[in-house]
């Protein structure tokens, strides 16, 4: 934390950078994307929470500022990126950066009593917007107005985690609705009926993907998919949520770890054959996250089996933090077990803490 909420920010303007150089632990001028954003705001406020004892409310508070008058659109909806003068690089409707959007202002919301209702309402104003322009005719939300195709389930995790968070700070029962609608959606139409894996691409009408690219599924999401429906299944007692979580780990475990590196890596095809042998980090951060919220729900031998997952998740992700300063990591590991030379992203930290972040809360209950 103390590196990112200086390196990782632009001191003079409280704004987020993308990357951090792994040699002269200096931010870099590229870019900055809106999902990065609202996942520093996370990592600052959980960070505080968590014990960091550094201006986390300060910086939160600079960052909800610039994004909302720098990123928010005529239309309505958030930029994907601006430029370092902040100047909007990127104007597109992503559906991704609005489900992390809604999750960053629900940050604020929690944290930040006197931003609580300017977070609100910028929430409220964004949902509405989704609902208007690109609500989907069966349910959850288009990738573009009009509409385009594949329809992708990644951008409705964001959402149904935003939603999640929504239910924690807010009476209103839209968020919990939308939850259940993202839950069920995922349930009928995400899942594959035979093999019970998750596909990320669909066609307008929900139904895989034509060609190749609808056999797309990736271990990570696998896992971060069966924490989020084990977190909303035990909220509601819905033991179907349950046993879909219980299958996506059991897939993403027994065909998206690489043995030999010890890794999740990033993608298989719908037979569950190696599609991608990449593996990045953020995919061992959901392992993690995913062990413990099974462990949290098993008993006995299945209980035992998720324990002792969670150490073996953890080795992975250390591997990330080898031979690079503190506060930093790699991102890419190939299968010959080398990284890609490149500067540390910021997208991470949001995985890293949420990780630490359930460690943490898990190991104060046993």
């Amino acid at each position: 934390m103390p590196l990112w909420s200086t390196a990782g920010i632009d001191q003079q303007t409280n704004t987020t950078l993308d990357a951090i150089d792994l040699k002269t632990q200096a931010g870099l001028p590229v870019p900055r994307r809106a999902r990065v954003v609202n996942r520093q705001i996370y990592s600052l406020l959980e960070g505080k929470r968590l014990g960091w004892t550094g201006p986390a409310e300060e910086r939160a508070s600079a960052l909800f500022d610039w994004y909302t008058d720098t990123f928010l659109m005529p239309e309505g909806h958030y930029a994907s990126s601006v430029d370092i003068d902040n100047k909007v690089t990127d104007p597109r409707f992503d559906l991704y950066n609005q489900s992390f959007s809604l999750f960053g202002f629900a940050q604020i919301a929690a944290a930040l009593p006197d931003r609580k209702a300017s977070a609100i309402q910028n929430a409220d104003n964004l949902l509405k917007h989704l609902m208007t322009t690109y609500r989907h005719p069966e349910a959850g939300f288009q990738e573009a107005s009009p509409a385009r195709v594949p329809l992708c389930s990644n951008p409705h995790m964001h959402m149904f985690e935003a939603c999640l968070a929504w239910e924690a700070v807010s009476e209103n029962a839209c968020w919990a609705d939308l939850a259940d609608e993202i839950a069920e959606l995922a349930l009928t139409r995400f899942i594959d009926p035979v093999s019970g894996g998750l596909r990320e691409f669909f066609n307008s009408d929900w139904t895989p993907f034509d060609g190749d690219k609808g056999r797309v599924m990736e271990p990570g999401h696998q896992f971060e998919w069966a924490w989020l429906l084990t977190r909303w299944g035990q909220s509601r007692k819905d033991a179907g949520a349950l046993i879909a979580a219980r299958r996506f780990y059991d897939i993403a475990w027994t065909y998206g770890i690489d043995e030999s590196r010890g890794v999740a890596f990033m993608a298989l095809n719908d037979d569950f054959s190696v599609r991608d042998p990449m593996a990045r980090l953020w995919g061992q951060t959901e392992w993690i996250k995913a062990a413990i919220a099974l462990a949290d729900v098993s008993t006995g031998t299945e209980r035992d089996a998720y324990l002792a997952d969670i150490p073996e998740a953890g080795r992975a992700l250390q591997i990330y933090f080898a031979d690079v300063p503190a506060g930093l990591w790699r991102d890419k590991l190939a299968p010959d077990g080398t990284f890609t030379d490149e500067p540390a992203p910021a997208s991470s930290l949001y995985h890293i803490v949420c990780a630490i972040s359930e460690l943490h809360d898990f190991a104060r209950t046993l």
